[in-house]
């Protein structure tokens, strides 16, 4: 039974204007009223599925709820699976991947900035990005299909030369998207900062004062730690999973072991690193050897020194340090607070293209892979080959809103050389 019939019925209605909210009781198998309860109908195509959609706005509450849904499913309808009003949306034309994706993601955006980068998908930018893109490319291979097959037509004598150019121009484009993307990718997912260090320096003080309760034990035995602790905190706009690990030295101890691995995978797998060091104590051979492990991390991945007790006597030598932020837990870590959202602010995106899944980041990344290697292949005149990398490219592109056609060749091919007059 369609939901407009179901909605008569339980309403006990002859008809229902479309797009107009009504007030009315809803009524049981028995006739007796469950509630009284808003119902807006929405007619085909006029609605989020594009199908016929009739939305009940009942009093809250388990009970009241449950019993209208009861009394619907009753009369022929079904709890709807997960995802399956976007799913439907999609297939009927509504949207495109990449707002279904934004719809998904935007439900657990975990900052302002990604809420409002995902509702510019929702408007329609990156499909804008990735159609011009199409388009573009479709014309270059438009030229290797009339060249191949048409090679007896005249062509314009410049459109080798406008042809690199293109490609260039789009090879700039998809790095630079690819690299906002990356760098920004806890916008969406929500920032991993790792604290990390040697034993005793802080870290799980340094925890426990961001929370602002006892999360992770603290003690002066060396070791504490033996396990990653994780927790998330708001900072400014930004979501932040913050992951206190074991301390990294030298151990025999097996379990404490195991500790260190997932440390030094927590530094792998983290957007930014809080590298604590302890004022009071002098640079010893475990800081030096902290200090190579993250010289050795990714270039694009922020790091923190934190020289921590500071409200001791100095016996650290600061120059080891790359601008060294000194503070007291103990008592105030707002200088680190301060520190991390000045540089998360920085990752806002303004007006820049950004992609929102690492769905989309694969294939903008395969797209970019095949330009470069159709950009060599068109200097070589090996023409079969360029047109089969620029196929994969568009295909790899045009996964992010809707599958390539190969028919849309024929129509460029055609519309813009004229072909066959």
């Amino acid at each position: 039974m369609k939901a407009y019939e179901i909605a008569l019925r339980l309403c006990r209605k002859e008809s229902i204007a479309p797009r107009r909210a009504i007030l009315s009781y809803i009524y049981d198998e028995n006739g007796d009223a469950l509630d009284q309860a808003i119902l807006i109908y929405f007619k085909a195509p006029n609605s989020y599925t594009a199908e016929d959609v009739v939305e009940f706005q009942c009093h809250g509450g388990v009970v009241v709820a449950g019993m209208v849904l009861q009394s619907v499913i009753r009369n022929g309808a079904r709890l709807a699976n997960p995802g399956e009003f976007t799913k439907r949306a999609f297939l009927n034309g509504r949207i495109d991947l990449s707002k279904a994706e934004a719809i998904g993601k935007l439900i657990e955006a975990k900052s302002i900035s990604a809420a409002k980068l995902l509702s510019r998908h929702l408007k329609g930018e990156l499909k804008d990005f990735t159609d011009k893109a199409r388009e573009e490319l479709l014309e270059i291979i438009a030229f290797t299909e009339v060249t191949i097959d048409y090679a007896e037509e005249d062509l314009p004598q410049d459109l080798e030369e406008r042809i690199e150019e293109k490609l260039n121009f789009l090879c700039s484009q998809m790095e630079r998207i690819l690299e906002n993307s990356k760098q920004r990718e806890g916008l969406i997912e929500g920032f991993r900062v790792a604290i990390v260090g040697k034993t005793n320096v802080g870290k799980s003080s340094i925890l426990n004062k961001l929370l602002q309760y006892e999360r992770a034990i603290t003690s002066t035995i060396e070791g504490t730690t033996r396990d990653t602790i994780e927790e998330e905190i708001k900072i400014g706009t930004h979501i932040v999973k913050f992951v206190d690990t074991a301390g990294i030295r030298e151990s025999d101890n097996e379990i404490e072991k195991i500790g260190i691995e997932r440390s030094l995978k927590a530094m792998q797998t983290a957007d930014i690193i809080i590298a604590v060091f302890d004022n009071e104590r002098a640079a010893d051979s475990e800081d030096r050897a902290f200090l190579e492990l993250l010289a050795q991390m990714d270039s694009d991945k922020k790091i923190f020194h934190i020289l921590n007790k500071c409200d001791l006597k100095n016996s650290f030598d600061k120059t080891l340090l790359s601008t060294p932020l000194e503070l007291s837990c103990k008592y105030d870590i707002k200088p680190l607070t301060d520190a991390l959202n000045d540089y998360l602010n920085t990752l806002d995106i303004g007006d820049e293209i950004m992609l929102s899944s690492a769905r989309q980041i694969t294939a903008v990344s395969q797209t970019l892979e095949n330009l470069k290697a159709s950009k060599e292949l068109i200097k070589e005149g090996a023409l079969e080959l360029f047109s089969f990398h620029l196929n994969e490219a568009i295909t790899a592109l045009s996964s992010i809103t809707k599958p390539y056609e190969r028919d849309e060749i024929l129509e460029t091919m055609f519309n813009k050389f004229c072909l066959g007059k």
